[in-house]
């Protein structure tokens, strides 16, 4: 049994222009110590998929269907106080922005050790001592002392390390970074990947991993889904989707990396997809990315193309799959 399975996952916004579906039948499934990365442009519904998975979406205004199995147990039927409970400790999230996600007004050893407290039966002692031990794990050096600095205090590349000691500190199934190496440095961002990959390898965690980065996803990923306009089209190991992709938007992805375009087409200039991402409430019966597909037929307007599988735990969504040099 997987560890985490999400099958026909539905993340629906209710909005002044009627509903609209950020997620539509994501299905996908993450053993222990694997890492799977969930890729896409902006807008591509990567992130409502990965925070539905512990419910941290607004009530208010999203409603998550199909299910959400961790070790077997649906998520998406348990009350809310004992999601509370499952949060941060079976299922941690690193944010984006971390100085918006840490509270200013509290050193990081006290919120990293709220956590511990939260879900642990730790005494004060233990806590402090736990609370360093975790500083170091991530790499920060002079951990006693850094415990006691404030978010403003540290640089972008700490204070998301911090995020990181704050997510595993109770020792997740699940960790979710949602763009983790965003706006940091290249020197930074292989420290913050380095620390994720040697989580999963020391403490078994399984790790969802969202990016735009195909690079980051070359360096620690082992599954991928590539999702567009809020339905996953392609789902490989990460290896199968470098070396023969399938889907004709992953195309247009990897050709979008400089190193492969010199490689594909010899020139340095980076080959774009043509047109737009069609807007959120427009849900044809029909291929999407059609619009932009220079494969495109009457068949991909006519209805929508169901994943099927191309190679050994390789799928695609797509009425003409294959391999090609450019999109």
């Amino acid at each position: 049994m997987p560890l985490l399975e999400v099958r026909d996952l539905r993340v629906q916004y209710r909005t002044e222009d009627g509903p609209v579906y950020a997620a539509k039948d994501v299905s996908f499934s993450l053993d222990r110590g694997e890492i799977l990365a969930l890729v896409g442009e902006s807008g591509c519904g990567k992130t409502a998929t990965a925070m539905a998975i512990p419910r941290l979406l607004d009530h208010t205004s999203a409603t998550i269907g199909g299910s959400v199995l961790l070790d077997g147990t649906d998520l998406t039927t348990l009350s809310e106080k004992r999601m509370q409970d499952i949060r941060g400790k079976d299922i941690s999230v690193v944010f984006q922005e971390p100085m918006t996600s840490l509270n200013p007004a509290y050193t990081v050893g006290k919120q990293i050790g709220e956590v511990i407290r939260r879900h642990t039966g730790k005494s004060r002692a233990q806590v402090r001592e736990r609370v360093v031990e975790l500083l170091e794990l991530v790499g920060i050096p002079d951990a006693r002392q850094r415990a006691g600095a404030y978010p403003h205090e540290l640089s972008g590349g700490m204070r998301q390390r911090v995020m990181i000691a704050t997510a595993v500190a109770c020792d997740p199934k699940v960790l979710i970074a949602d763009e983790p190496t965003t706006a940091l440095d290249v020197t930074i961002q292989a420290a913050v990947l380095d620390i994720i990959a040697r989580l999963r390898d020391e403490l078994g965690t399984a790790v969802v991993l969202i990016t735009h980065d195909l690079g980051v996803v070359a360096e620690v990923a082992d599954h991928v889904v590539v999702m567009y306009s809020g339905r996953h089209v392609e789902h490989s190991p990460a290896a199968a989707l470098f070396e023969q992709p399938q889907h004709p938007y992953t195309l247009g992805l990897l050709n979008a990396l400089p190193a492969r375009a010199v490689r594909v087409t010899g020139r340095r200039r980076l080959t774009e997809i043509p047109g737009m991402v069609p807007p959120p409430t427009d849900d044809p019966d029909a291929c999407q990315f059609a619009p932009r597909c220079t494969r495109a037929t009457a068949d991909c307007t006519a209805h929508r193309p169901a994943l099927g599988t191309v190679a050994e735990h390789h799928l695609v969504a797509c009425h003409h799959p294959g391999p090609g040099e450019t999109a």
